[in-house]
């Protein structure tokens, strides 16, 4: 057997490496597909198994993990900016790590109990809650691409090539945008489950 023949790792590397904008969109799409599903009650929650200790849980949990989210990415992007390369992929992995956690369990949730609904003032859940919840949410749907863009960028070329990309220049919206949903999915928390 010849050792000079690609092995099928990298020949889906390489496809991925020529290839980033559809593979980083193709996984975008089928990771926003499974979170619509959820949303639109295509996934029944009768399927899933209830854990009434988690599922109360979860709420403080997806808080804790987002101000560490917040936490990871701005160390990773402080990283980038020393030029601190390896440190930055280690933070921003675990960001990606952090927000998969999140979303895991949100959706879980979702699907099993349903949205939790505003026991606030008419007002403030008008003038406040559900803009920062729009705000929120629309963040979320596009930082995805983003994200999912500059990782497949990462993880198909060394760091030296990397500066020929977008990485940089789409690393830093995205990183901007994912701080600022996590920033406002806290807000959220804290005016549905510890304020009202």
């Amino acid at each position: 057997m010849s050792t000079d023949a690609p092995s099928s790792g990298s020949r889906v590397s390489g496809f991925a490496r020529e290839h980033t904008l559809g593979v980083a969109g193709a996984l975008s799409a089928v990771a926003l597909g499974l979170v619509f599903a959820v949303v639109g009650g295509l996934v029944p929650g009768s399927v899933l198994p209830r854990a009434p200790a988690v599922l109360d849980a979860i709420p403080t949990l997806n808080a804790v993990v987002s101000l560490a989210a917040i936490a990871t990415i701005s160390l990773g992007v402080r990283a980038a900016r020393a030029r601190d390369f390896e440190t930055h992929r280690r933070f921003m992995l675990t960001s990606t790590g952090l927000f998969g956690t999140f979303l895991a369990m949100y959706l879980y949730r979702l699907a099993v109990l349903g949205t939790t609904d505003f026991a606030g003032p008419a007002a403030v859940e008008r003038f406040v809650y559900l803009p920062l919840l729009a705000v929120h949410i629309l963040l979320a749907i596009v930082c995805v691409p983003l994200v999912v863009y500059v990782l497949t960028l990462a993880a198909t070329r060394p760091i030296a090539d990397l500066f020929d990309t977008a990485h940089k220049r789409i690393g830093r919206v995205a990183a901007v945008l994912w701080v600022v949903s996590f920033g406002l999915g806290v807000a959220v928390y804290v005016l549905l489950y510890l304020v009202y």
